[in-house]
């Protein structure tokens, strides 16, 4: 009876205090405030269009297909590491400046300089010079950019076969090389100075470098076709 009793005096208390609040804002004319409504994020704040095919379609794939325990055993994306050699920083910082503004055009998200960790007598290289610029992504920035550069700056790269399939760690990771930054369209052709490189890094939780290629390529990575041996 105690409980029924509480359970009934708080909506009833709860609905007193709302209609005494709101009778006293008519009394001195003013208008009550209304509950904001919930709007679906659009835009720059939806999902990513390779996030949602990962939950929805990789991860079902995968489990098929490699016989996987649960969904969290499925191996996944944990960063994408962009790095973008520039060794005439240490003579130029105008450039060093550039890289990191086309790095943040690339991948909408402000980079950090990289410095030489030792000194070099050959190439005049101190330590802690600037040598470069460097960009971690992660969560949907990541989905967004690994999208971008399977279905945009690939396709643009000249004679374009697929990516090669050697290019793994042994502990899941893929490391891709690019030579032109220019394969992106968010970099404005009339401002670059010079043409810049850049090594791509994607980091997963696979276990083996084939659990990665099975990741990778169900994301969309173009991999080139082994030729056929002759029998």
């Amino acid at each position: 009876m105690a409980k029924d009793k509480q359970t009934k005096d708080r909506p009833a208390g709860s609905d007193k205090g709302q209609s005494g609040q709101s009778s006293k804002k008519a009394a001195k004319g003013e208008k009550p405030v209304e509950a904001a409504p919930r709007v679906k994020a659009e835009g720059p704040h939806s999902i990513p269009r390779l996030k949602t095919k990962y939950v929805a379609e990789v991860v079902p794939h995968l489990m098929k297909e490699h016989g996987f325990a649960n969904r969290m055993a499925v191996p996944r994306l944990e960063k994408i590491v962009i790095n973008m050699g520039v060794s005439e920083g240490m003579s130029n910082i105008k450039l060093l400046d550039q890289a990191l503004d086309e790095l943040g055009q690339i991948t909408g998200q402000k980079g950090t300089i990289t410095r030489a960790k030792k000194s070099i007598a050959n190439f005049k290289l101190r330590e802690g010079m600037p040598i470069g610029a460097r960009v971690t992504l992660r969560g949907d920035r990541m989905f967004e950019f690994l999208d971008r550069l399977v279905n945009i700056a690939l396709p643009r790269v000249p004679d374009f076969r697929g990516v090669p399939s050697k290019s793994f760690d042994g502990r899941g990771n893929y490391t891709l090389g690019l030579k032109d930054q220019l394969l992106f369209p968010e970099v404005d052709y009339a401002k670059v100075e010079k043409v810049k490189g850049m090594n791509i890094t994607i980091v997963t939780t696979a276990r083996t470098d084939a659990e990665a290629t099975a990741l990778l390529r169900a994301l969309g990575v173009p991999f080139q076709r082994r030729k056929e041996t002759a029998a």
